[in-house]
């Protein structure tokens, strides 16, 4: 009986110092975070690592002491657009924002995704966290600061009728998420139309728009491949959003919870942008019914999309409006201070400068 009652007492030491360790944060007042973090509930982003992450983990981590009370835009009613002065006015804690929807409140936003800019996942990666503190800067006037950032996969086209090139856009009627898009849309000769993402998928089946532009994944997860038949992949865009909270919340906050939370929004950081570059080419293989490349979203096995890959001659053009369009649109709506900060920042990763005209 002794043994056993040593036995037990070890145990308990053990089982004490587990649920210690497993304990992120102090003991204390509870918390509660209200999140709305992303586009639509049936993406991966939301499914695969808010959920987890955020709902679930933070609650489980803290030792039950911060709940976490997650929503995506259209469980609120919320489009994209208003997500700065709902954050800004208080009503949530923590918002996913896609930073060209909300350009027109602050257009140095545009900065870190601008249509044409980033070639490549990685670049994009660059040039966010180059701009970070200067987005920041700016987003204080807002009561709003950036924790976190992630991509979407690549921005490409989900079109009712056939796209081979850019050619076939003119006098296109095209979703937009807003901003630099804008330009790139209408450089082509396409029409851009501005409509929250939680619409689009009714703004297609209508034939309100021939076309829409969002991530390949995203698309597939909002299930546009029901609405579209046809795929053109040119990465307009990389759909870089941020993780952003009301910033007098955040001050307020005891220091060793905002350090968790701090804590784990950059590991759903990390995890966000490595499942970016996954997503991308899961995304085109899920829409085309390409069994062997869908790991992560839906097959499409009933009336798959036809792909059609982006010309050599597209990408020139893409990167062509850039200089000659893009950035002197972008910066006549944002000030020249923007032009200055873009070649400062932006111009010795991109290799491509603004100058002014």
């Amino acid at each position: 009986m002794a043994m056993f009652r040593i036995v037990a007492a070890a145990l308990w030491v053990v089982s004490v110092s587990a649920a210690a360790q497993a304990q992120e944060v102090p003991p204390g007042p509870p918390v509660n975070v209200t999140m709305v973090t992303q586009l639509s509930p049936t993406i991966p982003q939301y499914l695969r690592v808010d959920i987890p992450k955020l709902r679930e983990g933070i609650p489980q981590r803290s030792g039950g002491r911060i709940q976490v009370t997650l929503a995506s835009w259209p469980e609120r009613n919320l489009t994209g657009p208003e997500l700065l002065r709902v954050l800004r006015a208080g009503q949530i804690d923590v918002g996913g924002i896609a930073l060209p929807t909300v350009a027109g409140d602050a257009p140095l936003l545009d900065i870190i995704d601008l249509a044409g800019l980033n070639p490549t996942l990685q670049q994009a990666r660059a040039v966010s966290e180059a701009v970070m503190a200067e987005l920041n800067r700016e987003l204080e006037r807002f009561n709003v600061r950036i924790v976190a950032t992630y991509p979407f996969p690549a921005q490409v086209l989900f079109c009712r009728d056939p796209v081979a090139s850019l050619n076939d856009l003119k006098g296109k009627r095209v979703r937009t998420p807003g901003g630099s898009q804008n330009d790139f849309m209408q450089a082509i000769g396409a029409q851009p139309v501005a409509i929250g993402f939680p619409e689009v998928y009714g703004a297609l089946e209508r034939g309100v728009v021939d076309c829409a532009v969002t991530g390949t994944a995203t698309g597939n997860g909002a299930r546009w491949y029901e609405v579209t038949r046809h795929l053109y992949t040119l990465p307009v865009q990389w759909g870089v959003a941020a993780y952003g909270v009301n910033l007098a919340w955040w001050n307020r906050l005891d220091p060793a919870v905002r350090d968790f939370l701090h804590k784990v929004m950059l590991e759903v950081q990390e995890e966000q942008w490595k499942m970016g570059l996954e997503l991308t080419e899961d995304g085109i293989a899920c829409n085309a019914g390409q069994r062997e490349g869908c790991k992560i979203g839906r097959l499409v096995e009933n009336r798959p999309m036809t792909v059609t890959r982006a010309t050599p001659a597209d990408m020139e053009t893409l990167r062509a409006l850039l200089t000659s369009v893009v950035l002197p649109a972008w910066v006549k709506r944002c000030g020249e201070r923007c032009g200055e900060t873009y070649n400062r920042l932006v111009a010795p990763i991109t290799g491509v400068r603004y100058e002014p005209r």
